[in-house]
Order: C-alpha cells, then structure tokens, then sequence
C-alpha cells in the first residue's frame, strides 16, 4: 500500500498544478458560482482550465528540463558539440506561452544543437506543432482575420495575422510528398465500384499582380485606367489566375436510356438505387500547370487501378486545352480512356439557341430543347446540329438573329467525339461533371472569391491545398506525416546519421545547475 501511494505522489514539479486545481474546485465552491448561468459557468471554467493545463505544461517541461546528454552530441558533419550552455526559449502553445529550457551543446562558429527540441519535435518559431494545426484549419475554412479571432477567442494563443499566413503555408508544405508517399503505398481499390473517374475543370482567383502568369500579367500592367476611383467596364479583366481543379473517385455502374433521363414524369429512375462515389479525392492548384495537374489526376488513377480492369471515363466542359492534354496523356500512357462533355453544359448550350425560334419561359420551348436532347443522349449530335441549322436558314434569320444557333451547332459538331452519350449510359457512366463542379465551388470560389481579396501565389496555393486536403478527409493522416517531416526537416539532419541522441533526467536537487543560462 505505501509503494502504491509513493508511485501515486505527484512529484515536486507538479506542486503549482496541484494548487491552483485545488484553488479551482474551491472557486467551484463559491458563493459566485452558485449565482451564475450555465453558460457563464462554462466560459469560466474553461478559462481557468485552460491555464491549469499552460501550468501543467510548463511544470513538465520543467521536469524534462535541462534535457542532457551522456553521449557525445555530433553533428552531420561528424563533429562533436562540447560545449553545453543552458538556452531558454519560448513556446506559443494552445493553453498559453511556456518557457523551454535545455541544453544546448555548441562550438565556435556553429549552431547549437538542442537534443530535447528533437524529443519534444518542437518547431522552428515560436507557434506549436498543435497551434499550427489549429490555424491551417480554420484557415482553410474562413479567412485570415475570422481565424485570428477564432485562435485568439478559443485558445489561449495570440497569433497575429501575418504569422497566420506564414502558419498556413508551412502547415501545407508537406502537401505534394505527402500524396507521393501513398501512391508508392496504395494497394489497388477493391471492393469498390468498375467505374474510374477523372475530372478537370478551371476557375479564376483574383491575384495579386506580380502573380498572375506571365501573359496575363503584361496585360494587366499595360492597362490603363480612365478613372482615378474605380475601374470602369472591361478594365477589370487580366485580374485572375486560373486554377486547375481535378477529382478522381470510383462509382458503381448505374445503367439508364436517354428516355430515363428526359422523361416527362421524372420519375423513371429511383435516386435511391444510384451508387455514391467512393474514394473520391479532390484537389486544386494554382502553382502547377494544367497538363501537370491532369497528368496527377491520370497517376493517381493509375495507382488505383493499376491493371485497368476498370472503365476509365474523364468529364469534363468542353475546355480545347483540357481535352488536348487528356487525349495526348492517355496515348502516351495506353489509356483506354472515354472522354466526356457534361451534359448540363450542352442543355445550357440548347437552351440558349432555343431562344432565337421560341419565346423566353413557354412550353414550346421546353418540348424544343427536350426533343433535341433526348436525340444527342441517343448519339445523334451531328444531326440535331443539322437541323437546326437548316432550321434557321428556312426562317431567313439574320446573322445576328442566328448567331446562338451557329454558336451551338459549332459547338456540337466540333465536340460530337465526345458526346457518345448512348455508349456511357449503356455502361452505365456518369455524364454530368457534379462532382468537379462542387470541388470549384467548395476548394475556389467559397473561399478564394472574396470581395476585395487579391490574393497572393503562396498563400492562395496553400489555402488550396489545405482545403482539398479536408475535403478529400485526409487532414488527420496528413497531419501525422507532417509532423514527421517536421521532426526530419529540422532536427534528424542536423546529427550524425540522423541519430539524435538520448537525453537524461536530471534530478530536482541539480537540475541543470552547472549550466550558465543563455537567453
């Protein structure tokens, strides 16, 4: 019973954590408290416990502290630090600033080594691994100033804005390798669906003018103003940097007929039986070139599905330097790939050329655009665009008057290999881009879009990758990874074959007490 309550003691260190939890049961005990709502309760307990744990904390580092060596300390170069000194430095946490010291083993002309910031994995500045955290993912979320306010008003942090963004870009740095290390590690997908997914898309970021790329930029900074206060009608263009977005996931086979899809009762299909994605991951990138980005997409479909023993299918809106680059990457690569228009861009395309042979809002325009659909969604695009051109020749329009039809018919026939849309609802592939539509919405312009916003390369880039990294649910794996790479990047290199060596305990009586204090 004795060695039980001896190993139950709490050790010296801890004495201040011990007090101030007991002066808090007290406060718990109080006359005050028992006047206050629940609410208020809650804001001051946790208040108060959050400096319990800054004071545990610190205590605990107290007690690893000075964090000595019995080895010699060498560094990459093979050169042995001898020369110990007590150095202190300071530590932003989540429960509040602590105060770190340890050994730190130099020589003339070098940086000290720190053996116990490699056990502890602390960073390089001041803001912890876990604060770092915090902020990449509010960041992610809203914008700078909302996650400085959150940080400040949740945590007992303060990060200034500046250091936000610096946090975020380094929380994101791992990004790319991250992405590499599971592709050479991915086992290909079983039990999921017999359908590969790719789809691309772009969307415009406003930037910053030294960052937007190199053609846009000569633009932009050959236009000249007419207004000393405002921009006025078109000078607002050469102002964006676009984003290249890609998703890949798999999906079950969901087989449908044309008269499935334009079915005047809309009810033929039970949405119930069509199968979700699965797998799905989506990403952005403002940094890296588009051929770049699809050439990712296709690896990492590759990856998945090594064998192609799935129907590879790409979606995307008809974009000319899209289409060329899927073509070209799936040759090169002996891709049997199905590339598809989606199809909600050809509806909107009809529906615009409907205009000029039937009134805005009425039924015959309806039956107009269902009529024709129904016949592209039964691979007959070269003879709907026939039609209608024939058909606004035999009402004499004007050149003007006809100029959305030619629009259409131009492009229906100039994409009409990639509108085999009674192939893919046999095999039962998707045909709307919804999926890569979303990813624009929810990676770009929800948060990129900012009124006002000019955002830099760096940061925009980061916030992207943070972003895409929440949404594909890969943060908490990613995080890890990070953290490791955080450990390798700043502290395993820094020793002889990246061996850090081991620090002792120093009892509470010396403690370090032989070491000068460096601040």
């Amino acid at each position: 019973m004795n060695a039980l309550a001896e190993q139950l003691s709490p050790e010296p260190f801890y004495d201040q954590s011990h007090q101030v939890f007991e002066h808090l049961v007290h406060y718990m005990e109080t006359e005050e408290t028992s006047q206050m709502t629940h609410s208020n309760l809650e804001r001051e307990l946790e208040k108060k416990g959050r400096e319990l744990m800054r004071i545990l904390l610190q205590e605990h580092l107290d007690n690893r502290s000075p964090g000595e060596c019995r080895t010699p300390v060498t560094d990459s170069d093979a050169i042995e630090h001898s020369m110990p000194r007590l150095h202190e430095r300071k530590l932003e946490t989540v429960f509040g600033t602590v105060n770190v010291e340890r050994t730190g083993y130099g020589r003339e002309g070098t940086k000290s080594l720190h053996p116990m910031d490699a056990e502890l994995n602390l960073p390089a500045e001041r803001y912890s691994l876990e604060l770092r955290r915090r902020v990449a993912i509010e960041a992610a979320k809203g914008s700078f100033d909302e996650t400085v306010e959150h940080i400040n008003t949740t945590t007992g942090a303060k990060v200034p804005k500046r250091q936000v963004e610096e946090l975020a870009q380094r929380a994101a740095q791992d990004f790319d390798s991250f992405y590499e290390m599971r592709r050479s590690s991915t086992i290909p997908e079983q039990n999921t669906g017999s359908v590969m997914v790719i789809s691309v898309d772009g969307k415009g970021v406003v930037m910053r003018t030294q960052d937007l790329r190199e053609q846009t930029r000569k633009a932009a900074e050959e236009r000249t103003s007419k207004m000393k206060k405002r921009l006025s009608k078109g000078e607002k263009r050469n102002a964006k940097r676009m984003a290249t977005v890609a998703a890949v996931y798999s999906t079950s086979p969901f087989i449908r007929t044309p008269e499935d899809l334009v079915a005047e009762d809309r009810c033929t299909l039970d949405d119930s039986l069509r199968p979700r994605p699965e797998q799905k991951r989506v990403w952005a990138s403002l940094e890296k070139e588009p051929e770049q980005v699809i050439a990712d997409a296709l690896q990492e479909a590759d990856n998945r599905d090594p064998a192609h023993q799935k129907i590879w299918v790409a979606l995307v809106d008809g974009n000319k330097n899209q289409l060329s680059i899927l073509n070209r990457l799936a040759r090169k690569k002996g891709i049997d790939l199905t590339i598809l228009l989606d199809i909600i861009h050809v509806i909107e395309y009809l529906w615009v050329a409907g205009r000029v042979f039937h009134p805005e809002a009425c039924l015959d325009l309806e039956r107009w655009v269902q009529k024709r659909l129904l016949e592209i969604l039964r691979g007959k695009a070269g003879l709907v665009a026939g039609g209608m051109r024939r058909s606004a020749t035999r009402r004499q329009f004007s050149q003007e008057e006809r100029k959305p039809v030619d629009i259409c018919t131009r492009y229906l026939l100039n994409n009409k290999a990639y509108l085999q849309y009674n192939q893919a609802l046999s095999q039962g592939v998707p045909i709307a881009t919804g999926i890569i539509e979303g990813a624009c919405r929810h990676l770009v312009k929800d948060r990129m879009d900012v009124t006002g916003a000019r955002w830099s390369l760096s940061g925009a880039e980061a916030v992207l990758k943070l972003r895409a990294l929440r949404s594909s649910h890969d943060f908490d794996e990613y995080w890890i990874y990070h953290e490791q790479c955080e450990y390798e990047r700043i502290h395993k290199v820094r020793y002889k074959d990246g061996i850090v060596p081991s620090t002792s305990k120093t009892g509470s009586d010396f403690r370090g007490s032989h070491l000068r204090v460096v601040k």
